[in-house]
């Protein structure tokens, strides 16, 4: 029913709609950002083998079979507002212009994304991309006091697109997702909605609860 209705995403929509009636949800840049999630590489199915829908892909020295969750976030609040899942092997870079929610004023990525401001489907964009420079990049700048200026600015960008990460974080970690549950990229994408709007939740959990004057530990 999930898959078929896409209840999910109805559910993960009616969330963040209710959070924003709280004023938890600021919607003024958005940081981009994505994680791999593992298949298991058994073959102990009917057909005897990996799921024909999920892709291996590298990451840094390592291999890794699966899945990537794209997801793109508020980058006051952290909170998630756009998920779509590929394939592991499709590029960050391919999915910005699905992570938007159109109003944008900046919008944040790593050096995985060097390039985005280019790409065609995001010409009517008018958000100032803020992509982290590749750190060969800037130290291949000969002039010290350029350099040093560059740093302090990759410093300042990397600080916004932290955000994008504690949604991660607490999906693997709060929640134990860390492998997808179903084969094929339809049905985990139904799934997935699932943990991110959780993750919602959890952030901003002590401003949904009603004040008691007790303290807690």
């Amino acid at each position: 029913m999930l898959e078929t209705h896409d209840l999910g995403r109805e559910l993960f929509e009616r969330v963040n709609a209710h959070l924003a009636s709280k004023g938890q949800s600021v919607r003024a840049g958005t940081v981009v950002g994505a994680t791999i999630v593992s298949v298991s590489n058994s073959t102990k199915n009917a057909k005897s083998e990996r799921d024909p829908e999920m892709h291996r892909t590298k990451k840094g020295s390592q291999w890794y079979f699966g899945m990537r969750a794209h997801i793109g976030v508020d980058d006051v609040s952290g909170l998630g507002h756009r998920v779509e899942c590929t394939a592991a092997k499709v590029s960050g870079v391919t999915m910005v212009d699905k992570l938007l929610h159109g109003n944008e004023d900046t919008v944040c990525g790593d050096g995985g994304y060097t390039g985005t401001e280019r790409r065609e489907e995001l010409r009517g964009v008018k958000a100032r991309f803020l992509i982290a420079e590749k750190r060969p990049k800037v130290k291949a700048i000969c002039n010290r006091r350029k350099r040093e200026a560059e740093e302090r600015w990759k410093h300042r960008k990397a600080s916004l697109r932290a955000k994008v990460e504690n949604p991660f974080r607490v999906i693997k970690r709060q929640f134990g997702y860390v492998k997808v549950r179903y084969r094929g990229i339809a049905k985990n994408a139904a799934q997935v909605l699932t943990p991110f709007m959780l993750s919602n939740l959890w952030t901003v959990r002590r401003h949904l609860m009603p004040a008691t004057g007790e303290l807690r530990p």
